[in-house]
């Protein structure tokens, strides 16, 4: 393997694992403030370190790079992506565990190779293997006997849907573009619709805001300032099919996490829905090499 390409997979490793660890912090945030109050503080701390590397680059960027329409056009998708997916799955975890919201968000590991056949790519068999063994997964972990799914473990399976978008949109739309500056434009408009949602829909206050001090920072500047921008470098030197299955590591650090922060405990049944659901990520990612 190429130094550069794992390097680039040791950043999505990285990110990942700090993706799956903010699952604690943003179940923890919910104990004070609102979904959009939490979103909004955090997505503008995590541009806000960003601001003094963009300041760098755009001094050494030549002329000819300095064009708006590019990042203005690709960075307002990026961000009502973004923001819809994080809304979603804030919600969820407001009704759901860390542990079974990170292994749930992980299902856009298959939903981004099936996403990709309708924007005209060939699906093997194992993909749709994959696919099989991912729902089955997601079954056993969420499904109760009564073939119900709770209600927070619904908003998150439908983040994971956005996520997978942003995948592709990341891919299409950031390629050629500096990836800092991309991802300011995604962070600040993100911000600004969860600032209107929490306005509308919450009360947000100073004393919340002040008590989730400690898991707003850690989701702004990790989560948001350093692993978004990490996923935004590294994907411009790997192929989304192969990103989304390290990315989807997610999901097992989220649970590690959950179990050692929060003590959230899966029972059997769960943990064999986990499992089928990593084996539905392994197997996609095997075709992905396979092809």
């Amino acid at each position: 393997m190429k130094k550069s390409v794992l390097t680039y997979d040791l950043l999505l490793l990285l990110t990942s694992l700090i993706w799956g660890s903010t699952f604690v912090a943003q179940r923890v945030g919910m104990d004070h403030i609102g979904p959009f109050t939490y979103n909004a503080v955090r997505f503008f701390i995590g541009p806000l370190s960003l601001v003094p590397l963009i300041a760098r680059r755009w001094q050494k960027m030549p002329a000819e790079h300095k064009k708006a329409k590019p990042y203005l056009v690709s960075g307002v998708v990026a961000g009502i992506v973004v923001f819809t997916a994080s809304t979603l799955q804030q919600i969820g975890l407001v009704y759901t565990t860390a542990g079974n919201a990170g292994f749930i968000t992980g299902f856009y590991v298959v939903l981004v190779p099936i996403l990709g056949y309708f924007l005209g790519h060939s699906i093997g068999l194992s993909r749709w293997g994959a696919a099989l063994l991912a729902l089955g997964g997601l079954y056993f972990l969420s499904v109760t006997d009564g073939l119900t799914m709770g209600k927070g473990d619904l908003y998150v399976l439908a983040s994971s849907l956005f996520w997978a978008l942003h995948i592709i949109v990341v891919d299409r739309g950031a390629a050629k573009l500096d990836a800092l500056i991309f991802s300011f434009i995604q962070f600040v408009l993100c911000g600004l619709f969860s600032l209107a949602g929490a306005l509308i829909f919450e009360t947000p206050t100073w004393p919340g805001i002040f008590d989730a001090t400690i898991p707003i920072l850690y989701g702004g500047i990790l989560s948001v300032g350093v692993a978004y921008t990490l996923q935004v470098v590294a994907q411009k030197h790997v192929p989304p099919a192969h990103a989304v299955i390290i990315l989807s590591m997610e999901g097992a650090f989220a649970a590690l996490t959950g179990a050692l922060v929060l003590s959230e405990v899966l029972t059997l049944r769960q943990l064999l829905g986990c499992g089928l659901m990593l084996a539905g990520m392994l197997l996609s990612q095997l075709s992905r090499r396979k092809e």
